[in-house]
Order: structure tokens, then sequence, then C-alpha cells
């Protein structure tokens, strides 16, 4: 037998502990870099909330959308009884199980008139939504001349379970557009704004005609 110096060597139980200890320091800053990543992503997404305010401005600007929250501005203008041009109406929706239409597929109007067309919409979901239109217009350089005195498209709407709601648009086409503008498509897309039904339910423009269907089933 050796009478040489021994050393103590660790027991398996506490090699077992370190290992323990060492995985779980591991993991708590694998936590911390992660919690610090996501206040990173949650700051920057907070920032690009407010920046899509002025960035959806600028591509109203650009397509010619303008400010589709309020009235065009117009003036005293005489009818053109001596041109006509046709309106087309259109109507979508965006992820939104929601029923939208007009109620005329056109209209045939003198330049200088004041006239209104009504579009319908229908939620068809068991829950109650909001949605905000936007409007659209073809060909794009006609977007300058077609003016808004009253539209849905001003305020978001808000509709209960199986509520039908009719919407008019009240306008006057300027009767300064370009005499090779013989149509102008109207187009409306519903989107649904997400959260918003109940914070805004008492801001909402109060519907025209509002009725409640109930399926046959």
């Amino acid at each position: 037998m050796s009478n040489g110096p021994t050393h103590d060597r660790p027991a398996a139980g506490e090699s077992a502990a370190g290992a323990v200890h060492d995985r779980r320091e591991d993991t708590r800053q694998a936590n911390r870099r992660m919690l610090k990543r996501l206040a990173v992503v949650a700051v920057g997404m907070f920032g690009f909330g407010f920046l899509l305010v002025p960035f959806y401005e600028q591509i109203c600007n650009v397509t010619g959308l303008r400010e589709i929250a309020r009235a065009d501005v117009v003036e005293n203008t005489q009818v053109v009884t001596s041109r006509t041009i046709r309106l087309e109406l259109d109507s979508n929706v965006r992820h939104l199980d929601w029923g939208f239409r007009s109620l005329e597929p056109f209209v045939d109007i003198h330049p200088g008139e004041l006239r209104q067309v009504v579009y319908e919409i229908t939620n068809n979901t068991g829950r109650m939504i909001t949605g905000q239109a936007i409007p659209s217009y073809g060909p794009q350089h006609a977007a300058p001349y077609f003016k808004k005195l009253e539209c849905f498209c001003f305020a978001k709407q808000t509709l209960q379970p199986g509520e039908t709601r009719r919407m008019p648009v009240v306008f006057v086409i300027d009767p300064k557009a370009p005499d090779d503008l013989g149509t102008i498509t109207l187009s409306y897309t519903f989107f649904e704004v997400e959260g918003a039904a109940t914070d805004i339910q008492g801001a909402v423009k109060p519907p025209e005609t509002s009725t409640k269907t109930r399926s046959n089933s």
C-alpha cells in the first residue's frame, strides 16, 4: 500500500449539485438577455405606432386620398348640364366578415350637381365589430375633383352582431374636372379596427338607417 499523500475528491452528489447550479445560472442569464431583447422590440414597436400616423398621411397625399376624415370644401358652382360623368360604385372588405355593397352599381351625374349614393353594411358575425372605410378613386387623378360633403368614411363604424346599416355619401364632382374624365370609379374598402369597438362606441357617427337581421336557419 502506498504511503504517499492523498487528495480529497468531491463526492458524486456535490458534482451533480454544481452542474445543476451552473445550468440554472446559464438559464437565468439567457432569460435576462431575452428580456432585454424583448424590451428593445417593445420600445421599437411603440415608436413605430407613432410613426405610422405621419407615414399614413404621406401615403394619403401621394395616392390622392387626402384627408379622409373631413368633408371637402366646395365653392358655389354651376351645374354643367351639357356634360355627364358616370360614377361607378365599388365596395370591398379586407379580413372582415361583413356584407358591404352599394345600392346601385353606377349613377350618371352632371358636374356641379349635388348627389347622394347609399352603401349598406351588415355584420355577419356574432360579435360587435368596428370598421373603418378607406376610399380610393380610379383613375387616380380623379380624386381632387370628387368632393365629399358627407361620408361614412369620416368616422369609424361599430356594428352589433347581425346589424345592418345604410350610409349615404353626399358629393359633388367639380366642374373643373378635365374633359377626358368621362368615368370615375369610387371604391371603398372596410378594414376592422382591432380593439376599438368598446373604446369608440360612443363616438361613432350615428347610422342613417339601422336594422337587425336574423338568420333563417
